[in-house]
């Protein structure tokens, strides 16, 4: 009776405590796009009203990752579950300055690349679903930054997989088509591990909440295999953020689509997987992931130079942008085998800058092609004269990517080089200077070929006219990028709070289990 008497006490404090609009929060950036794809598909005939409408939402889904990043540095983790259920038997959202964090910058993305959209996705496009797919994405990626469970962070990622694969085949042509036949066969093998190791999980420990099974995983020991779920989690997460060997179908398919998906993809998809490698490797097995910190270093070098290699070895923009993409997931694995707070927070925050400068790099190359009529550096010349505006700008962009100042890319390298020699982790160290220094020979050779280069006796490719939108939506990007560069205190103090808070799961277990116990 005494049992049963506490549970109903419990139970009606959390009906009758104080839901508050703070609480409401943590789902509202995954309930706005859910609403609006479902309103979206409703009035898929009326397609003049999808782009505004998307806009619209994306813009209040800015607003309420900024509140929600807001009262979470102000009073710490916040977490709701569903349904009046107690944890860990409910479903629970639960948002720290990690989670807050990604999806507030996701959602500035997605807003900048739906103003892109408004010239770039013809009715065709929004027939066919351009929007609806948009909006579902997002509700994915947001929920798998926000979701307190893991086996609701393998729903989110399915959610946002499918709706991305919608985006990629998108127009039907043959590469898109080629592109996403690899995109889903891989995904598909890094779903399928992710759902083997979460059903192990389950069997293991009887609950996939994350914050019980921080507490639980730490006093567990020997008696559950947890280095096999540990490396099983590696492998599918590695898998989604195309850590190597992993990483070929990126390449084979993010240029195929039009640019704006390739923005979105770039900026945002593989980020999720590394921020399951966080929350799961870090927050949950702490332990595990220093006996294969090792490992996860020498990937993160591979990963780091065979981006850089390749991106030197492409004359298209957005195949040069893919593998710019792989070598930044490098950097961040680095940052996750370092283990330290000065590691993590490096590789938190050069996350935040790769979500807006690769999004930014995939707009500059649509623009470009806008401009001079193709993607690539055999064809593109004369830029610089026909519009000094987007040279300046591919400028700024080139050197944020490459992580040259006054560029956002330079503290995060540095704060990670520094971490590295802290640990005698040369390796690391110098994998992370060297790929820089590739990744600015790969977007210098784009700047003189595309922008300084005037061909003898032939006119410059600049027939084409710069959308409006395109330039506003790409200005946002480069002044984010710019903020980061030239005042990153609030941001390397943000990324500093999120490692804190996965080295120390405390304040995160409290927010789900304020009585400050488990299951």
């Amino acid at each position: 009776m005494a049992v049963q008497g506490e549970v109903v006490d419990k139970t009606a404090a959390m009906i009758a405590g104080p839901v508050a609009a703070a609480d409401w929060l943590v789902i509202a950036p995954v309930l706005l796009p859910i609403v609006a794809g479902a309103v979206l598909l409703m009035i898929r005939h009326n397609i003049r009203w999808h782009a505004l409408l998307a806009l619209v939402v994306h813009a209040a889904m800015v607003g309420t990752n900024g509140l929600l990043l807001q009262r979470v540095l102000a009073e710490g983790p916040v977490s709701m579950t569903m349904g009046s259920w107690l944890p860990p038997f409910g479903i629970s959202f639960t948002a720290d300055a990690l989670g807050a964090a990604f999806s507030l910058t996701a959602s500035v993305v997605a807003l900048v690349c739906c103003a892109y959209s408004v010239r770039d996705i013809d009715a065709a496009g929004r027939r066919y679903g351009f929007y609806p797919f948009l909006m579902l994405m997002m509700a994915g990626v947001s929920g798998a930054f926000l979701t307190g469970d893991m086996f609701n962070l393998y729903v989110w990622f399915e959610v946002f997989l499918i709706s991305s694969f919608g985006l990629l085949i998108l127009g039907s042509e043959k590469a898109q088509i080629d592109g996403a036949t690899k995109y889903a066969i891989l995904n598909l093998v890094g779903t399928t591990l992710f759902l083997i190791a979460t059903g192990y999980l389950y069997g293991t420990f009887g609950t996939l909440n994350m914050a019980d099974l921080a507490t639980k995983a730490g006093q567990i020991g020997e008696a559950a295999p947890l280095m096999t779920l540990a490396t099983l989690y590696l492998l599918a997460f590695s898998m989604k953020a195309a850590a190597f060997p992993l990483n070929f179908w990126l390449p084979a398919s993010y240029h195929t689509p039009p640019v704006i998906t390739g923005a979105l993809f770039g900026g945002l998809l593989t980020k999720v997987g590394i921020y399951a490698l966080l929350r799961s490797l870090v927050m949950i097995f702490a332990a595990e992931r220093l006996v294969l910190a090792g490992v996860i270093g020498w990937v993160a070098v591979a990963t780091m130079l065979i981006g850089a290699l390749g991106a030197l070895a492409q004359s298209d923009i957005r195949r040069i942008a893919g593998f710019l993409v792989i070598s930044g997931v490098g950097i961040m694995l680095a940052g996750i085998a370092l283990g330290s707070n000065g590691g993590l927070s490096g590789a938190i925050f050069y996350a935040l800058h790769s979500m807006l400068a690769l999004s930014a790099l995939y707009l500059l190359g649509g623009l470009m092609c806008q401009r001079g009529g193709s993607f690539s550096l055999h064809s593109l010349s004369g830029l610089y004269g026909a519009s000094p505006f987007l040279a300046a700008l591919a400028f700024i962009i080139s050197l944020a990517v490459a992580g040259l100042p006054p560029g956002s890319g330079l503290w995060p390298k540095v704060m990670l080089v520094r971490a590295a020699l802290d640990v005698g982790a040369w390796q690391i160290a110098a994998a992370i200077l060297l790929s820089g220094f590739l990744a600015t020979i790969a977007l210098g050779r784009v700047f003189i070929l595309a922008f300084w280069r005037e061909r003898a006796g032939d006119k410059a490719t600049t027939a084409g006219v710069i959308s409006v939108s395109g330039c506003c939506a790409l200005v946002v990007l480069v002044l984010a990028m710019l903020a980061m560069g030239v005042l990153p205190e609030p941001f390397i103090r943000l990324s500093t709070t999120a490692a804190s808070g996965l080295l120390d799961a405390s304040a995160y277990v409290h927010a789900v289990f304020p009585a400050g116990s488990g299951s």
